[in-house]
C-alpha cells in the first residue's frame, strides 16, 4: 500500500491496479483493468459469432444484450468460485485480504498457513465443487428452456444457448481446475495428499510445483503446435495459460524452498538489535540535519515525545518525497507508516512466518518487540544477508549446512535477485480455463532497502 505521501518507491503489483466493486461476506472484491478486456472479448465473440450462428434471425440488439448478460453471469460464476475458496479458508483461520478479477480469471489473496492437509484439501476443493454445481444448474435450466420452447431461431433459443454456454463453461472450469498441477486447485489437492503421506509441506509443495511446471510447458508447446497447424488463435490462449502456470509454479517452488530453509531461524538471529529511534515531533529538516548523513540505516522507528512507545516507522524513502519547501513544518509523525500497518514480531518468531508480513507496509520492515519494548528491526537487507548465508552455511555459524543441490541453490539466488530488484510480490496462484479462477496463497516477499 502507498504511504501517506503518495509514493514510497515500492514496485507496483499489476493486480493492485484494480477498482473496488464492493464487499461480499466482508471480503473486498476488485476488478483489474485486464478483466474489462476479457469481458469485452467474450461478449463480442458471443454477440458477433456464437449467438447468430446458433440462433439466427434475431436483432443485433438481442445478440448484444445476450452477449453482455451471459458474460456478466460467467464472471459472477468466477467470483462464486473464488468466494467458495475464501469462505472455507476463513473457517480454518486463514485471512482473506481480497478477491480480484483479472486477465486470467480471479485471484483470492490469502494470508496465513493452513492448519493441515485436510484443511488444504477442503479449501482447494471448494472452488471446483462450486463451479461443478453451477454448471449442473445452468445445464438443467437449459434443458427446461429447450423442452418448453424447442424452436432454436427464437428468443428462447438465445436463452437456451446462453444457459448451455454457462453450464459447459463452468463444468470445464471445474474439470480443468482439478488437474493435479500447481498452481491449479488440483495442484493444491496433490500437495495436500503428499503432505498427508509424507508430513513434509515443503516437499509436497515442490512436488506439486514440478507437476505445474511440466503441465505449463505442455500447454505452451501444445498450444503453439496446434496453432501453427490450424491457425486458430484460441490455441495461443492455451499457450498463454501455460506460460502463466509455469511461471506461477516456479515462483511457488521458490517460496516453499525459502520458507523451508528459514523455518528454523528465529527473528532474534536476523534482526538488527536496538535500532536508532526518532521523535515523532521532529521535523524533516531536523532529521536531515541530525540523522540523515550520519545514520547507517534507512529505517527509523518513530516514538512519542513522552517516552519510548513506538508509534510508527519512517524511512529515507519517505523523507525524500517531502518537498523542500515543506520540510520545516512537516513532522516525522505526519509521514511515518503507522504501527498498525507495520509487521511486528517477537524474538522467537520464525523468519519464515515474518517474511510474508513484510509487505503489510510499503516500507517492508518488521519491528521486533520483547515484553512490550522495541528489541530490533528486520529489514530487507537482513533477509538478503540470511539468504546469502543459507547458500553457504546453516542457520548457525558453527554448523555448516548440508550442500545445497543445484536446483535449490538456483532458487535461493533467484529469490535474492528478486528481493534486490524491488519487484512486486509474486502471486502464487491457481488458474482455470477457459477464463481461469485462482487461489492465491501468501506471496513471495519483495523488498527494498
Amino acid at each position: 500500500m502507498a504511504g501517506p505521501d503518495g509514493g514510497t518507491g515500492r514496485g507496483k503489483d499489476p493486480l493492485r491496479a484494480a477498482l473496488p466493486l464492493g464487499t461480499v461476506g466482508g471480503i473486498p472484491v476488485r476488478v483489474n483493468w485486464s478483466a474489462v478486456v476479457i469481458f469485452a472479448l467474450i461478449a463480442f465473440g458471443l454477440a458477433a459469432w456464437d449467438f447468430p450462428a446458433l440462433d439466427p434471425h434475431q436483432s443485433p440488439l438481442t445478440y448484444f444484450l445476450a452477449g453482455v448478460l451471459t458474460t456478466a453471469v460467467y464472471l459472477a460464476s468466477l467470483l462464486a468460485h473464488e468466494l467458495a475458496h475464501s469462505l472455507v479458508a476463513r473457517r480454518y483461520g486463514v485471512t482473506v485480504k481480497s478477491i480480484t478479477l483479472w486477465l486470467l480469471g480471479g485471484i483470492s489473496e490469502l494470508r496465513g498457513e493452513t492448519p493441515g492437509p485436510a484443511a488444504e484439501a477442503r479449501i482447494a476443493g471448494a472452488g471446483p465443487l462450486t463451479s461443478l454445481l453451477l454448471g449442473g444448474i445452468f445445464i438443467g435450466l437449459a434443458a427446461l428452456v429447450r423442452t418448453g420452447h424447442p424452436a432454436r431461431a427464437s428468443i428462447p433459443g438465445v436463452i437456451f444457448t446462453a444457459l448451455a454456454y454457462l453450464g459447459v463453461s463452468n463444468v470445464v472450469l471445474a474439470v480443468f481446475n482439478v488437474i493435479p498441477a500447481a498452481p491449479l486447485d488440483g495442484g493444491r489437492l496433490l500437495r495436500a495428499v503428499v503432505w498427508w503421506r509424507t508430513g513434509d509441506k515443503v516437499k509436497a509443495t515442490v512436488w506439486a510445483s514440478r507437476a505445474g511446471q511440466v503441465f505449463g510447458w505442455i500447454c505452451i508447446a501444445g498450444g503453439l503446435y496446434v496453432f501453427f497447424l490450424t491457425r486458430d488463435w484460441i490455441w495461443l490462449w492455451f499457450s498463454l495459460i501455460g506460460w502463466f502456470l509455469a511461471g506461477s509454479a516456479t515462483a511457488e517452488a521458490q517460496q516453499a524452498v525459502l520458507a523451508g530453509r528459514l523455518r528454523g531461524i528465529r527473528a532474534s538471529q536476523v534482526m538488527t538489535p536496538d535500532p536508532v529511534t526518532v521523535r515523532g515531533s521532529m521535523t524533516v529538516s531536523e532529521f536531515i540535519e541530525d540523522y540523515m548523513f550520519r545514520a547507517r540505516h534507512q529505517g527509523f522507528p518513530v516514538t512519542g515525545d513522552g517516552g519510548d512507545t513506538v508509534a510508527g516507522l519512517v524511512t529515507l524513502d519517505r523523507i525524500k518525497h517531502v518537498p523542500a519547501s515543506q520540510r520545516d513544518r512537516t513532522r516525522l509523525a505526519d509521514i511515518a507508516c503507522p504501527l498498525a500497518d507495520i509487521a511486528t514480531a517477537s524474538p522467537e518468531d520464525s523468519v519464515a512466518d515474518i517474511l510474508p508480513r513484510l509487505t503489510e507496509c510499503a516500507d517492508r520492515r518488521a519491528l521486533v518487540f520483547s515484553d512490550g519494548h522495541l528489541a530490533g528491526i528486520i529489514t530487507p537487507s537482513d533477509i538478503t544477508r540470511m539468504i546469502d548465508r543459507l547458500g553457504s552455511s546453516g542457520p548457525h555459524d558453527d554448523k555448516p549446512a548440508p550442500a545445497l543441490s543445484a536446483d535449490v541453490h538456483a532458487l535461493l539466488m533467484a529469490i535474492r535477485q528478486r528481493l534486490a530488484a524491488d519487484t512486486a510480490p509474486v502471486p502464487v496462484t491457481s488458474a482455470t480455463a477457459p477464463l481461469p479462477g485462482s487461489v492465491r496463497s501468501t506471496p513471495a516477499t519483495s523488498t527494498r532497502w
